[in-house]
């Protein structure tokens, strides 16, 4: 093809430089949503990437765009996506979120309370695989033990934080488990035994820690918390299904029928309103499936650019074995991370990279599905200006707890926990591939 290069060059990689200043420059300093809206940057640089290497005819560069934005990998994940804003849809609107947030706090004993907040984030993101849905459930119960037993409201806070980075990290049906598996080529199950083998250390130390901090005795939780066991069922079918290695399609197909079943048989949904949840919830992911889309078109002039092949050439460089392979690609997803402050669009812009770098060093593809996903998880749970903790410190505002995002920092052990543990644990490991 034309204007396509094997050889690395440094300037290929414009349309990202170009990404980076206008998160760095622009969403950084202006946080709210209106100064810079997701996908107005990645359009920008895909029209950078246009413009570069003059030569070589525009409809080239067209078709080259369309065959990147249209490969296998790229359309199966939007696909999937679609699915699992189906399910959140389907299954909110069924009640099986406030059934699960409920159920989880109605079983704990007080005195363990805000250790509770961590576990029970951690199956309800599990479940739902959303850190921010689950932030936004939790949260107002978390202020509601922090008035009720005199903790700190921060470490209630900050408990389900921790809790709902453990199980986005980790569901069968997060856009970032999702991103990660699809850019390595790796089945869920396989990413999600890698994943719980490195992050569980951090798992249990954050648990221990938040008991030891909160274990005072006396304390109370909020008034009678209600929930219906039926409404458990969807994510419990799902979460099984996924676990016994059901192709993720019919996953998502059978949580959103279950739950709109649930939902109209015990009359949380009227029947009327089941399409509508749906859509909805489908609504809900238009943005990271436009992104994806227009990420794969700009990677894929890159590319072309030769831009991935100097990137590449720069990373092996510095990299030696698959231990190395493995920080490599824990430090180019904590980049990306930093920079677009969104763990899923940081796993779709450095895959393809982090796919190389580990076919280059021998390191298998669910390993490197889980180390990406892991450390991009690991800056999203601490960036101030990320969605997490913007969500946490403005749902515990409407509650009545003025909160900051940095005042949230000191209590999130298990990112912290989770950035110094995985590490060690790979640099201790015997070789494997």
């Amino acid at each position: 093809m034309e204007g396509h290069t094997n050889r690395g060059k440094l300037s290929g990689l414009l349309p990202v430089a170009v990404l980076l200043l206008l998160f760095l420059g622009v969403g950084i300093p202006f946080r709210e949503a209106v100064a810079l809206p997701p996908i107005v940057p990645f359009v920008l640089a895909l029209c950078v990437a246009f413009l570069q290497n003059p030569r070589r005819p525009f409809a080239e560069k067209l078709e080259s765009v369309a065959h990147g934005m249209g490969e296998r990998n790229v359309m199966i994940m939007c696909l999937v996506f679609l699915l699992a804003g189906a399910f959140s849809g389907a299954v909110t609107a069924a009640g099986g979120v406030e059934s699960t947030v409920n159920a989880g706090l109605s079983v704990l004993p007080p005195r363990v309370a805000v250790a509770g907040l961590f576990a029970v984030g951690a199956f309800v993101s599990t479940a739902m695989g959303t850190s921010v849905g689950t932030i936004a459930a939790l949260v107002p119960i978390a202020v509601g033990v922090a008035q009720k037993a005199g903790f700190p409201g921060a470490l209630c806070v900050g408990a389900v934080v921790c809790g709902a980075m453990f199980g986005d990290n980790l569901s069968m049906i997060s856009d970032t488990t999702i991103a990660a598996t699809r850019t390595q080529g790796c089945g869920m199950r396989d990413k999600f035994r890698e994943n719980i083998r490195l992050v569980l250390p951090a798992a249990v130390l954050s648990l221990g820690l938040f008991a030891l901090f909160a274990g005072g005795e006396g304390t109370t939780l909020p008034e009678e918390l209600p929930w219906h066991f039926l409404r458990l069922l969807p994510y419990l079918a799902v979460l099984t299904a996924a676990l016994a290695g059901v192709n993720v399609f019919l996953v998502l197909t059978l949580g959103t029928a279950l739950s709109l079943v649930v939902g109209v048989g015990t009359g949380a949904l009227a029947p009327h309103a089941a399409f509508e949840a749906v859509g909805n919830g489908i609504a809900g992911m238009y943005d990271i499936t436009a992104i994806s889309l227009v990420v794969a078109g700009v990677l894929r002039l890159v590319r072309d650019n030769g831009g991935l092949d100097w990137l590449l050439g720069h990373v092996s460089r510095r990299v030696r074995g698959p231990k190395g392979a493995q920080l490599g690609i824990a430090a180019l997803g904590s980049a990306m991370d930093v920079a677009t402050a969104n763990n899923t669009v940081a796993i779709v812009v450095a895959g393809p990279v982090a796919r190389e770098v580990a076919a280059t060093h021998g390191v298998s593809s669910a390993r490197a599905a889980a180390v990406l996903d892991i450390f991009t998880s690991v800056w999203q749970g601490i960036l101030p200006y990320g969605a997490q903790l913007l969500y946490a410190a403005g749902g515990a505002t409407a509650q009545g707890m003025t909160l900051a995002p940095t005042e949230v920092l000191p209590w999130l052990f298990y990112p912290f926990l989770m950035g110094v543990t995985v590490p060690v644990l790979i640099l201790l490991e015997r070789r494997r591939s």
